[in-house]
């Protein structure tokens, strides 16, 4: 038996995994439950002017996930529906179980472990399993905000500058990976105590709301939130965090994939109260499959598109290539043999005429 485990307490520890999709508030609850008391592996990614309250994510976990992700070719906003699939054959790979073991073993300095990263629940099949070998059981505790508002604030932080036509692409591409992300990350969660917290209701009311979620997953917090004493989350949170107030009909994107991303999110909204609920769990299936062969036609549909984009990027990558080799063989030294020059301006020829 390891040593964590020889160590462990007899009571229940807790390993809460705070997903969500980026700028759904996943920083806002994962910063209220510190000042709560919950432990957050250190060191932390350091507040900037994108986010200055804080992100509250471990610099190591942020690291170690974004390189298992890159293993695995997904993206963290991935709108594949076979994303998590790919992601199965990497999270199995012993090397990195055994790194997010030796890791994770020396952090655990608490009750109740936070680790927020919007990327969390695509290695679910590595974060569990280490968690129960230490001890631990795992809950997940997921932010919701409603997708038309996610995608508008990422066109406000990442899109800034961007024309017309890529802020239509990436609109109906990240509202694809909503959909995704979110019907992803409700299936992976079925099997452990979970919880979904609107971000509306944690600005409105954020006492409400932690007190919903502990009793979901079985949390302790260092303060009696049934009081209305001051406590320093009224000063960390506040109704201007709320900046886009966006609907469907704010966004350029296709009406069919509005209305499945609509049925997902009052699936989602069902689920904050009842996570258990059968009725929303069998729609967000019948999505998941609507969302799947939209997903194949609209591939079929851009194969041509795609093919085109492919080949002249392979034409721009070859005449860079030339370009090099003929500077490369105009400046060889007189001291370089002829034969040396003559093949690489015969190399450079056979290039271009590809």
């Amino acid at each position: 038996m390891s040593p964590e485990l020889d160590s462990a307490p007899d009571h229940e520890r807790l390993l809460v995994i705070v997903t969500g999709s980026g700028r759904s508030g996943t920083s806002t609850v994962t910063g209220s439950l510190k000042m709560l008391g919950s432990y957050i592996p250190q060191p932390e990614i350091p507040a900037n002017d994108a986010n200055p309250r804080g992100y509250f994510e471990p610099i190591w976990t942020v690291e170690f996930q974004k390189r298992v992700l890159a293993d695995a070719g997904v993206r963290t906003l991935d709108a594949r529906p076979e994303a998590y699939d790919l992601m199965q054959p990497t999270c199995a790979k012993p090397a990195f179980r055994d790194e997010l073991r030796t890791w994770f073993g020396t952090q655990l300095k608490g009750d109740q472990i936070v680790v927020k990263d919007p990327r969390s629940f695509w290695l679910r099949n590595l974060w569990v399993p280490t968690a129960t070998d230490l001890g631990l059981d795992t809950v997940f505790l997921t932010m919701l905000r409603h997708p038309a508002e996610v995608v508008g604030s990422r066109d406000m932080h990442y899109l800034k500058n961007a024309d017309d036509d890529r802020r239509l692409a990436r609109e109906t591409g990240n509202l694809g990976g909503w959909v995704n992300v979110a019907l992803t990350n409700e299936r992976v969660g079925r099997e452990s105590r979970r919880a979904f917290v609107h971000y509306t209701d944690m600005i409105g009311d954020w006492r409400a709301a932690m007190i919903d979620a502990g009793d979901k997953l079985g949390l302790t917090y260092d303060a009696d939130l049934t009081s209305d004493a001051h406590h320093p989350i009224d000063d960390f949170i506040d109704s201007s965090l709320h900046r886009s107030q966006l609907g469907f009909d704010d966004l350029d994107v296709p009406q069919q994939l509005v209305e499945i991303a609509e049925t997902v999110w009052n699936n989602l909204d069902a689920l904050s109260r009842d996570p258990q609920d059968t009725a929303a769990m069998k729609s967000n299936d019948e999505m998941a499959e609507a969302y799947r062969q939209m997903h194949t036609y609209s591939v079929a549909l851009t194969q041509d598109h795609t093919n085109y984009s492919v080949d002249v990027a392979r034409a721009q990558a070859r005449r860079r290539v030339t370009r090099e080799l003929q500077q490369q063989a105009a400046a060889a030294p007189p001291s370089l043999p002829r034969r040396v020059v003559r093949k690489a301006r015969s190399l450079a020829g056979r290039r271009a005429g590809r």
